[in-house]
């Protein structure tokens, strides 16, 4: 792999070390969108939404067009699929190398069980909400399990769903959007589960 592979490498992981940035994508994957309607969807200003995509954009993730006073924008893999295609091109190493050592369990997987095992009861339910973010967010990757890929939820669906984990629904709904695990159109709309949400997410 070149220095160049590297810097490029490095480029569009950072680019996508955000998990704002990293929703953006996900509802892009889905269908073009403005600024201002991924600032409704994301509950974020437009600006911010705009900088995310400046930085998306530069490493070709993004692409877009204007229609009438707005620009369109959409996800476009090209930068994914040729950074892949070149790196599959390398010539292997000669020899067959080692074996591959036995896949390990995530440690993600072991961090979220020992999580769910010290903060919900023997039915499943929430006893309380930890002050540790990166805990809350491993018990929020086990609440939304219970909603299916693809499907919109409204408010009323979703609350009556979260009551079997918590009596504080509202807290649910919220910090599901927050840390990237479910989207919502604004104005208490619609809620949809984002499969390719990141492990974690910051504050």
């Amino acid at each position: 792999m070149t220095d160049t592979d590297l810097t490029e490498m490095l480029a569009l992981f950072k680019a996508v070390a955000d998990a704002n940035r990293l929703r953006i994508i996900a509802f892009l994957a889905r269908e073009p969108s403005s600024v201002e309607h991924l600032a409704e969807l994301l509950d974020l200003s437009s600006s911010t939404v705009s900088h995310h995509l400046a930085k998306l954009a530069k490493v070709g993730l993004v692409s877009s067009r204007n229609e009438g006073y707005y620009s369109i924008y959409r996800f476009d893999p090209a930068a994914l699929t040729a950074m892949a295609q070149r790196l599959l091109a390398k010539p292997a190493l000669s020899g067959p190398g080692p074996a591959p050592a036995p896949a390990a369990e995530p440690e993600a997987d072991a961090y979220d069980r020992k999580v769910l095992r010290n903060w919900l009861d023997a039915d499943g339910r929430i006893r309380a909400f930890p002050v540790q973010w990166k805990k809350e967010v491993a018990i929020l990757r086990h609440v939304v399990q219970a909603f299916e890929p693809r499907r919109r939820y409204s408010e009323k669906e979703l609350n009556a769903a979260l009551k079997r984990f918590s009596a504080d629904t509202a807290r649910l709904r919220r910090n599901l959007v927050e840390a990237g695990l479910m989207a919502r159109e604004g104005g208490g709309g619609a809620y949809w589960r984002i499969d390719e949400a990141p492990a974690s997410a910051t504050r």
